[in-house]
């Protein structure tokens, strides 16, 4: 977190402290306030922190811990349309996200229609 908002030669930085994303003073200047935080949150090995408002702050008020997969689903660059992401339309349809996402954004299709013509791609399964 630190890193990202504070450190300009950090990668990430201008996707974070770039765009003016700071960490609250409490868990800058004390890490142990950060851990007591994160143990009384839910903190676990497998999941990440994330921020409730992609434009808030690293606060108290504003992250929790999430699975790799709900992150994705809280970036900025997702559409969401009728409170659902398209990646998430698209795990629940018969067309791929990509056919998904250009019936949409480069055809201008319309969701119900996007979702129900079917697609030349066949949609990958999960094999266990």
């Amino acid at each position: 977190m630190c890193h990202r908002c504070f450190n300009p030669k950090n990668t990430r930085y201008p996707y974070y402290g770039g765009r003016g994303i700071k960490v609250c003073e409490e868990w800058k200047n004390n890490f142990k306030s950060f851990y007591d935080w994160a143990n009384a949150n839910g903190y676990r090995d497998n999941l990440t922190i994330d921020r409730i408002d992609n434009n808030g702050n690293y606060e108290p008020s504003n992250c929790r811990w999430v699975t790799r997969a709900e992150q994705c689903n809280n970036r900025r660059t997702n559409v969401v349309i009728n409170g659902k992401t398209l990646k998430e339309w698209a795990k629940e349809s018969i067309v791929p996200y990509k056919v998904l996402h250009s019936r949409i954004h480069k055809h201008g299709w319309s969701l119900e229609r996007a979702l129900t013509t079917p697609s030349r791609i066949k949609k990958p399964t999960n094999r266990s």
